[in-house]
């Protein structure tokens, strides 16, 4: 049985999903729209350019859970996730998962988006498997920490090794599907290393090493 792991954003949606939660949040009154689209843009600039400092980037993702009551914020996720997130799913994602399933893999998506944004996410397209970066919680409310390893760069090979272990599973047959050159320590890492719709430096690497490089986004895709 092998493994068949994901990454979410501009892989199986054709979009990010933390930019466009900034967005809703933002057309909600949430946050204040003309400062966080320019901190949110400059953060993803920085994970486009392989020089995201995590750290500071989880301390402003995470700080609208902070400052809001848990059941406001998970009923606007659910309208999040239907107006914003529901158009971005792409078709031929659907169909590679099925692909796998249909195989007898295990799916698993592994993001560095948070815990509370992809959980929904992942239910969409139904896979049970999702390894996120984890947002702190204490006494029932966000803390705007995160807790544990954060899901990023190499971060994701540790975690997935982890749940590997726990779940009794290996490398043997893996596969890795990504549009980052942010992903590249994990797709050295499994034994199918795809590269998806990717960015130039991935698509560089992937090419330089014979990696495939495919498109969910093209007619006919999938």
């Amino acid at each position: 049985m092998a493994v068949a792991v994901f990454d979410l954003d501009n892989t199986l949606l054709a979009g990010d999903s933390d930019c466009e939660w900034g967005r809703f949040l933002a057309a909600q009154g949430f946050v204040d729209p003309a400062r966080h689209e320019a901190e949110s843009h400059r953060y993803y600039q920085n994970y486009l350019d392989g020089t995201l400092d995590i750290q500071a980037f989880l301390a402003f993702q995470l700080r609208p859970l902070a400052e809001h009551d848990p059941g406001v914020l998970h009923a606007l996720r659910a309208r999040f996730v239907d107006e914003r997130i529901r158009p971005l799913v792409l078709p031929a994602a659907r169909a590679l998962l099925q692909r796998h399933r249909a195989r007898g893999d295990v799916v698993v998506i592994v993001t560095a988006t948070n815990r509370f944004i992809t959980a929904p996410i992942a239910e969409l397209l139904g896979v049970e498997h999702l390894l996120a970066t984890e947002p702190e919680m204490v006494d029932g409310r966000y803390t705007g920490r995160a807790q544990g390893v954060p899901c990023f760069q190499g971060g994701k090979v540790q975690r997935l090794q982890a749940w590997l272990d726990e779940h009794g599973l290996d490398w043997s047959g893996s596969w890795f599907y990504s549009d980052s050159r942010n992903d590249i320590p994990l797709l050295e890492r499994v034994d199918h290393p795809v590269a998806v719709d990717p960015d130039p430096a991935l698509e560089e690497h992937a090419r330089a090493h014979g990696w495939p490089v495919l498109s969910l986004r093209e007619p006919g895709a999938g």
